[in-house]
């Protein structure tokens, strides 16, 4: 790959700046012949009244703002043209800068570019930045994309795929799942923890289409690079999306719905019948249950047929409570001639059956089960040998 460094001023590469607000991207500069950000580059995300203003308020006080690189591509038409490489938020923070798209705070309150005196624009514009202009292959340019320090925001894992397989897939993947604009997120976010514009909400969309094609993501990435249209994609994340809506058709949604692995549990469950009423009623009375203590872990619990109370962290009897118990089932007894626990008292034969068996080596265990409707109190609250009940199980 062949390196030439050069100076550019602000005011050339803010010429015909564009800024694409729905989208969240900056688009081209340098009168046409800078592409921004190439679809191998992530989201712009410095817009948070903090970096871009950084960006600025260095370029007032005349500091550095480090190298930028681009690389040489081709448009449309196969003709030559520039490409950000590294370098596009600190050129897209600029660029909207100077088109009035946000203001930094002075001692003389909020300005934007227009309201800065002209000799402060003026050192804006003509401020030079050092490039370095990399000509070669997709593979040379991509090796270089992934080893370059990207200041104080590092690639994350699927910014680096889309850079690694870009094409029409990545692109048309892209805009279907990566604005934070579209009205859908709002939708999507009850039920996935993800940050669109750092690509999470794509990250998931393929984590869930490759799980179900038992491949990985870069698999399914690199099969897929030259499709013109992410319909299979797109499909799957919302057949997955709708099944958890109307499996549990709650309103509000809970919180606890948010991140949970709803692709496995499609993948599982996703054919069973269920009565959607039925399972309103059901979480409904789980979340007043004062003995279940890991509520996300309630959809999980429906799902798998109530079988699984481990999920719940089900609240155990309190200590006082299994030290009454127990005192009062060894006084009984020790009165009766019999074993303090039950099970052992039953027992046909042998010395078990008047053993007084020590606190330590008895535990609590609901007389009527849990997931049956029994309650954490004394009522029912039984104290067995630790082999008798743990021989019981779930009966």
């Amino acid at each position: 790959m062949k390196t030439e460094l050069k100076q550019y001023t602000i005011r050339d590469i803010t010429q015909d700046f564009q800024y694409n607000e729905l989208e969240g991207k900056g688009l081209y500069g340098l009168g046409g012949k800078l592409v921004i950000q190439p679809e191998y580059q992530r989201n712009y995300i410095y817009n948070d009244g903090k970096k871009d203003v950084a960006v600025i308020e260095s370029l007032l006080q005349e500091y550095p703002l480090g190298l930028i690189y681009f690389a040489v591509g081709k448009d449309s038409a196969g003709d030559a043209i520039l490409e950000v490489l590294d370098g596009q938020q600190r050129i897209t923070s600029i660029g909207r800068y100077v088109t009035n798209k946000f203001a930094i705070p002075t001692s003389a309150g909020e300005q934007y570019f227009s309201s800065l005196p002209q000799d402060k624009q003026d050192l804006i514009l003509d401020t030079k930045l050092l490039v370095y202009i990399c000509d070669g292959t997709e593979t040379e340019i991509k090796e270089w994309f992934q080893t370059i320090n990207i200041s104080g925001e590092p690639l994350n894992a699927q910014e680096l795929r889309n850079a690694i397989y870009s094409g029409p897939f990545v692109t048309a993947a892209r805009a279907e799942f990566s604005s934070s604009r579209d009205p859908r997120q709002q939708r999507w976010g009850t039920y996935i923890n993800a940050n669109p514009v750092r690509q999470g909400v794509l990250e998931l969309a393929l984590k869930w289409i490759a799980a179900k094609q038992d491949t990985t993501i870069d698999g399914y990435m690199s099969q897929h690079r030259h499709d013109t249209d992410v319909a299979e994609l797109k499909s799957y994340f919302n057949a997955v999306i709708d099944w958890a809506e109307a499996r549990f058709p709650l309103e509000p949604v809970p919180k606890e719905m948010r991140g949970l692995n709803w692709q496995q549990f499609y993948a599982q469950w996703g054919t069973d019948a269920y009565n959607g009423n039925a399972t309103v009623q059901r979480v409904e009375e789980l979340y007043a249950d004062p003995a279940v203590r890991t509520k996300k872990n309630i959809f999980e619990y429906i799902l798998s047929g109530e079988e699984k109370t481990q999920l719940l962290d089900i609240r155990l009897f309190e200590d006082s409570t299994k030290r009454a118990v127990y005192a009062q089932q060894t006084e009984q007894a020790k009165t009766d001639g019999v074993s303090n626990c039950p099970d052992c008292a039953a027992a046909t034969k042998g010395d078990v059956k008047t053993k007084i068996h020590p606190y330590k080596d008895m535990e609590a265990d609901h007389v009527t089960a849990w997931s049956k409707g029994g309650n954490s109190t004394a009522d029912n609250c039984e104290m067995l040998c630790v082999r008798h009940n743990r021989a019981k199980g779930n009966k």
